[in-house]
């Protein structure tokens, strides 16, 4: 198949190797959903720093603590500023931004050249993350300051993924929304991240008791 045309709808087994980079990425993002979102900074070698959200992320280990997202390249192959930086400065800060920092949040995805500061053109102060040299989100509920683990690169053709493995150091949490054991979601009001310009609200929840 060379085409981005969809495949017909009567066909419900098909070779992932036939399918054009397109189309796989809508089935993932269409089914493999709510996603959560690690709104990630960054600097480069030079101080500038680097703001933008990722939806392939989870939690990779923790003991030790390592978190795990994962930067596509764009249509034509090249990679995110954030991977760029973190060549430079093996660092970063994740932020977990919940509903009210949505629109913010969603602002830092627009393609700006590295030059500019997605912290700036969200309107977003930055505060100071020691040890660490990345800034964190002022406002941002949770925070979390890595040091790169490894980065595994996965491709070099468009929409090719790189695995960022952080190991958490430190952490910032509002007392408001963690009590040192427990996360309050309804302050948190966390959001995933559905397809297309769709995102989720996690305060409509469910409980099943996970057999012995």
């Amino acid at each position: 198949m060379t085409t981005d045309q969809p495949p017909s709808a009567s066909h419900a087994l098909l070779d992932a190797d036939q399918l054009p980079a397109s189309i796989l990425y809508r089935l993932f993002s269409g089914s493999i959903a709510p996603r959560p979102i690690a709104w990630v900074s960054t600097i480069d070698a030079a101080g500038n720093a680097n703001l933008a959200p990722f939806s392939f992320f989870t939690v990779a280990s923790v003991n030790p603590p390592v978190l795990a997202f994962s930067p596509l390249r764009n249509g034509e192959g090249r990679t995110k500023d954030t991977l760029d930086n973190l060549g430079q400065v093996a660092e970063c800060v994740i932020h977990i931004g919940g509903e009210a920092m949505s629109e913010a949040l969603n602002l830092t995805s627009a393609s700006l050249a590295a030059s500019e500061d997605e912290f700036a053109h969200a309107g977003l102060n930055k505060l100071a993350m020691p040890p660490l040299q990345v800034p964190r989100v002022d406002g941002a509920p949770i925070a979390f300051g890595c040091r790169l683990c490894d980065i595994i690169h996965l491709g070099d053709q468009p929409l090719s993924g790189s695995l960022v493995l952080a190991e958490v150091v430190v952490v910032h949490a509002n007392p408001e929304v963690w009590d040192g054991r427990h996360v309050d979601n309804e302050v948190l009001r966390a959001i995933g991240r559905m397809a297309g310009s769709d995102y989720a609200r996690t305060d409509s929840l469910f409980s099943l008791e996970r057999p012995a």
